[in-house]
């Protein structure tokens, strides 16, 4: 099952649940929780749930190896460091894993929505791929920059989307971004010390 349940009450919950902007988050959620070399299955169904799919999602370690794969290809889009890298990532990834736009609403159970993958009950691996070079072929389309970063603390490889206006930003979170700016500190501290001595 890939795809979510058309919710009756709130119509529009599940165009907000299925934004470009939240499938691109989905995207790098769980570009992060597959970097492992071993990701559990359970681990990546519960990010496929926060991101709104529904039970039941029986990820095999074979399903989850595919989607490593897939997100391995995907994490090319993240570094790269300008629209145009991104834009030539993504138009080889369209080209060879995915298949013709095509529009579908599951049988009726969701309203009309676009997909890239080969058939509506594509394997995880094919439904990640595709999915995600949708969003993020819109997030360049639409901002003319890369759609997200691979975070620029040498120690932290997280990926995620930017957004807003204003300048990029380079880190995925505030402790990378604090942790580095203390880093640079204490070695700029350490080089003026021995000049103070002499």
């Amino acid at each position: 099952m890939r795809y979510i349940p058309q919710v009756l009450s709130h119509s529009d919950d599940w165009s907000t649940r299925h934004s470009v902007l939240t499938t691109a988050r989905r995207t790098a959620a769980l570009l992060n929780a597959l970097a492992d070399d071993r990701p559990d299955p359970a681990g990546v169904a519960d990010v496929l749930r926060d991101y709104g799919e529904t039970d039941p999602i029986d990820l095999t370690t074979r399903d989850v190896a595919g989607m490593r794969a897939a997100a391995a290809l995907l994490r090319q889009v993240f570094a790269a460091e300008h629209a145009d890298g991104a834009a030539a990532t993504l138009n080889r990834l369209l080209q060879e894993h995915t298949g013709p736009l095509r529009l579908t609403s599951h049988g009726g159970s969701t309203p009309w929505h676009p997909h890239l993958d080969h058939d509506d009950n594509a394997p995880w691996d094919e439904w990640l791929l595709a999915s995600s070079c949708m969003a993020l072929t819109v997030l360049v389309w639409d901002r003319q920059r890369p759609p997200g970063r691979i975070c620029a603390s040498p120690s932290c490889h997280t990926v995620f989307i930017t957004q807003g206006s204003g300048p990029e930003r380079r880190y995925c979170s505030r402790r990378c971004a604090t942790r580095e700016r203390v880093a640079a500190h204490r070695r700029s501290h350490s080089i003026e010390q021995p000049n103070e001595i002499k």
